[in-house]
């Protein structure tokens, strides 16, 4: 354990003191969404309708900026295959950066969302349940991002493929989030939506390290 939080630590460390990634994704994030008034006009009643899937979907986009260098800057500076050396495992060295990157970009967007929901003139309602919906999918998006990146890495014309690869994996997680702010605010019960989201994440926490360890050793070899 102590080697995953020093692990951690650093990686946290390296992307605050870049700060890129982070600025990076939340700017896109913004003006994604800030874009569709512009594109299909200011009624509020259409806007409110299209919030929960415009935050959504932007949310999703956000997250695959930065996936690209997950493990590729350690891989080129050698970083990787000292890890891969060491007592830590590589499911921890794995988990450990997925987890940087969630916190690093996945804590942004939710931060960020409210301020773009009042925005969209999201009811009221809805806040709290986008809230639950971003908690449960953005690290989801991490986790199936982290095994998207290793398969890609050292791939040639990897930063295409990644989003091809991973893309169709994250529609589950799209629909069950976007349906449970869609049923808190047509009067519904959100729990079921957000049990099947849960379900996706506790099965993407011990298989997605167990995924990118296995592609990492594929290619370090």
């Amino acid at each position: 354990m102590s080697g995953f939080l020093r692990l951690l630590r650093r990686d946290l460390r390296l992307a605050l003191r870049q700060g890129a990634d982070a600025a990076m994704a939340v700017l896109f994030f913004v003006l994604c969404v800030i874009m569709f008034p512009f594109g299909i006009g200011p009624e509020p009643g259409v806007l409110a309708r299209i919030a929960p899937g415009v935050i959504l979907v932007a949310a999703l986009l956000a997250s695959l900026l930065s996936l690209d260098r997950l493990f590729q800057a350690d891989h080129e500076d050698g970083s990787l295959e000292l890890l891969s050396l060491s007592a830590l495992p590589m499911e921890a060295v794995a988990a450990a950066k997925i987890l940087a990157h969630w916190l690093v970009t996945g804590v942004p967007l939710i931060l960020a969302a409210p301020l773009l929901a009042l925005f969209l003139n999201l009811p009221a309602d809805g806040f709290l349940i986008l809230l639950a919906t971003l908690l449960l999918a953005t690290p989801l998006l991490s986790l199936i991002g982290g095994i998207g990146a290793a398969l890609t890495l050292g791939a040639r014309r990897g930063g295409v493929l990644l989003p091809l690869l991973v893309l169709p994996l994250y529609i589950p997680a799209l629909i069950f989030a976007a349906a449970a702010v869609d049923s808190v605010l047509t009067g519904q019960a959100a729990r079921p939506h957000l049990l099947l989201l849960s379900g996706l994440l506790a099965a993407a926490l011990p298989l997605s390290p167990w995924g990118a360890a296995a592609a990492l050793r594929a290619a370090l070899e």
